[in-house]
């Protein structure tokens, strides 16, 4: 009878346990990893990649000169507010020296104003020279009054100065969150595009870079007054005028590292370059792509001269110095260096000659 007994269940060790989880862990795991593979995304081609890499630069270019015009703005807004604060300080010392004059004054007529005027001319020594005194002090009454009236105008300045300041500083900090805004986007994006890059191989990644301004430089070839005309515009003129200046100053930026914000001189993006350019020339420019193409002259495709600005892309968002020969001078995307480039290698969307 005992062998038809059923064997005795005996609990399961902690081994057993151990193992037991184990499998069943590996197997959650097995099953969330195919369920994680039947939604991922499907794999891009190198070409698909090197286009939503183009996008996103194109995005971080645009979200540059965003970036740029509110620097601007934020600069602009921190000089008023310097200015406002310099002003009230200057106005509060000399309110205070005001008010300290006055306070002497007023000092006075509190210790000698316990006898009525009566009384003094009775108790006088020398009644004449009390009655010199008491024009005097008349006298002394109306200059008081107008100080007094001095002190109230300049305590309602000092307070509207410092309400305009209060207001300066709010503005300040608005632009200071807009340029922390934007700074996020261009950094979101050249991230991103760089991750999309790392997917490439070593030799499609070379290829692109080389493509797109990030592969050696090219050549300078002729200085700035010696480049020859070429199917558009004139060469490149050699006068000393303010456009061979700026000319010359973008020839001797190539080579110089792309850095998105920055205007030199040691690096340049690509609205910096150009304002950098027509500063060594003498001309103000604005900080800005969008800004810029409206800082001058418009001209056509076929009226090019040297050292007139090329923009490129519908939102205007890159810009380059053209030089003559067909050729523009720009600083062209993050990884990238001041180059030479043919003038027609990106979408036109216009040009301008600075006055």
């Amino acid at each position: 009878m005992a062998s038809h007994r059923k064997p005795r269940q005996r609990p399961f060790s902690g081994g057993t346990v151990r193992t037991a989880a184990t499998l069943a862990l590996a197997g959650a795991a097995t099953a969330t990893a195919f369920e994680g593979t039947s939604h991922a995304e499907p794999q891009q081609t190198p070409a698909q990649v090197k286009a939503e890499v183009d996008r996103l630069y194109e995005e971080a270019e645009a979200a540059t000169e965003n970036y740029n015009g509110a620097k601007a703005r934020a600069d602009e807004a921190e000089r008023a507010l310097t200015g406002l604060q310099d002003e009230a300080a200057r106005r509060e010392e000399r309110l205070g020296a005001a008010r300290s004059a006055l306070a002497t004054v007023a000092a006075g007529q509190y210790r000698s104003g316990g006898l009525g005027p009566a009384l003094q001319l009775a108790l006088a020594t020398d009644p004449q020279d009390y009655l010199e005194r008491s024009s005097l002090l008349t006298r002394a009454g109306d200059r008081t009054a107008a100080e007094v009236a001095s002190v109230r105008r300049g305590l309602d300045e000092v307070a509207r100065l410092r309400a305009r300041a209060d207001g300066s500083l709010k503005e300040v900090r608005a632009r200071r969150d807009e340029l922390a805004r934007q700074k996020s986007v261009v950094e979101d994006r050249l991230a991103t595009a760089q991750r999309l890059l790392a997917r490439l191989g070593a030799e499609e990644r070379a290829a692109y870079e080389a493509q797109h301004g990030g592969g050696p430089d090219r050549p300078a070839a002729r200085p700035a007054g010696t480049a020859p005309a070429g199917r558009t515009g004139a060469p490149a003129p050699a006068d000393g005028s303010r456009a061979a200046r700026a000319v010359a100053f973008a020839y001797g930026a190539i080579g110089k590292p792309y850095i998105w914000g920055a205007t030199g001189p040691g690096s340049f993006d690509c609205s910096g370059l150009t304002q950098a350019a027509w500063r060594a020339a003498g001309v103000s420019l604005p900080r800005t792509t969008y800004t810029q193409i409206n800082a001058g002259r418009r001209v056509s495709r076929d009226q090019l001269a040297p050292g007139d600005l090329v923009f490129y892309y519908s939102g205007v968002t890159h810009v380059g110095l053209y030089v003559g020969g067909g050729q523009i001078i720009h600083a062209p995307r993050p990884g990238s260096t001041v180059r030479l480039a043919p003038v027609d290698s990106m979408p036109w969307a216009g040009a301008s000659r600075p006055a």
